[in-house]
């Protein structure tokens, strides 16, 4: 089959290669343009247009489609069957949607209707969610409205992270996408209760709360490591950037009664929550690498009583 792959960070890449050695004709991939990246800001081509350039695929990058005759037209002429989509990062406009055979088919990391929008696999996790999947869906106008073709359900365990759910929801939906196109489902209209919406994360999204209860931290933890990053802060405004915790089970015998939400308790950085405790297990202070909490504590200790949490919004 003749298709376009448009999409752009590691997600779609699973997606793109096993349309590649399915035997699909690739006729163009479109991803977002190289983006300046790392500490000399170089430009740095997305992970899609990486992996397209080894697999020897031509690549557009253009840095929008709204209003872009030159670029509905390049699109158009393509004569594409069907273009997939998976975190492509730009909207298309109706006449790129209208322009393939078979429209435009959007691998999208939900089940929806629940999680339309930018984050979904961060969200279900902050939400507590017991399974995740992936939803191919025929794509139009809306955000993520678009009749459903096929679902696929995973669980979310109480040790599932946003880079494991990454991981696992990327490569079904390779799989997926390949099942569509071989067996053309016949679409189904998305339910209309249960709609939510995941919003684009920014980086004041990972500061920890410790008035949450610990398991709200946890999940936080989970869900926004490695992007965009949970931290704390020291009463000096020293920005603490946690990479893993653990719930604490067991009971505290030694928690003060009147222990904030925050403070730290023992020698082993378990902190208190509104609604008991977790304990860092990696953590980063500023100009150093993530480490293990035994190795982080013998360059800076953290003694009992400590409070975290203090607001200091000029974190990295």
């Amino acid at each position: 089959m003749r298709l376009v792959f448009m999409g752009t960070p590691d997600f779609a890449v699973p997606a793109l290669r096993a349309l590649h050695n399915a035997g699909h004709d690739i006729a163009a991939v479109y991803s977002q343009p190289p983006r300046p990246a790392g500490r000399g800001k170089a430009l740095r081509a997305s992970p899609v247009q990486q992996a397209a350039e080894a697999l020897g695929l031509p690549v557009r990058h253009p840095v929008s489609l709204r209003r872009n005759q030159e670029e509905w037209d390049a699109f158009a002429a393509l004569e594409a069957d069907a273009a997939i989509v998976a975190a492509y990062g730009l909207i298309l406009p109706q006449t790129m949607l209208d322009a393939p055979r078979r429209g435009c088919l959007n691998i999208h990391a939900s089940l929806l209707p629940r999680w339309r929008g930018a984050s979904p696999i961060q969200s279900a996790i902050l939400a507590g969610d017991t399974q995740s999947g992936v939803t191919i869906m025929q794509m139009e106008a809306g955000l993520d409205t678009g009749p459903m073709l096929l679902s696929h359900a995973v669980p979310i365990t109480p040790h599932t992270t946003a880079s494991t759910l990454h991981d696992t929801l990327a490569e079904l939906g390779g799989a997926m996408i390949l099942r569509v196109l071989a067996e053309n489902p016949a679409p189904r209209p998305q339910p209309e209760a249960g709609v939510t919406y995941a919003p684009r994360l920014t980086r004041d999204d990972g500061r920890i709360d410790w008035t949450e209860t610990a398991q709200a931290v946890d999940r936080r933890v989970r869900a926004l490591t490695p992007w965009p990053g949970t931290f704390t802060t020291l009463d000096d405004g020293t920005v603490l950037k946690i990479g893993a915790v653990e719930l604490v089970d067991a009971p505290l015998d030694n928690r003060p009664v009147t222990a904030l939400p925050g403070t730290v308790l023992d020698t082993r950085l378990t902190i208190a929550c509104q609604d008991g405790a977790i304990r860092l297990t990696r953590l980063q202070r500023p100009g150093r690498g993530m480490m293990e909490a035994a190795d982080f504590l013998r360059g800076q200790p953290l003694p009992p009583g400590t409070l975290l949490g203090n607001p200091h919004p000029d974190h990295d």
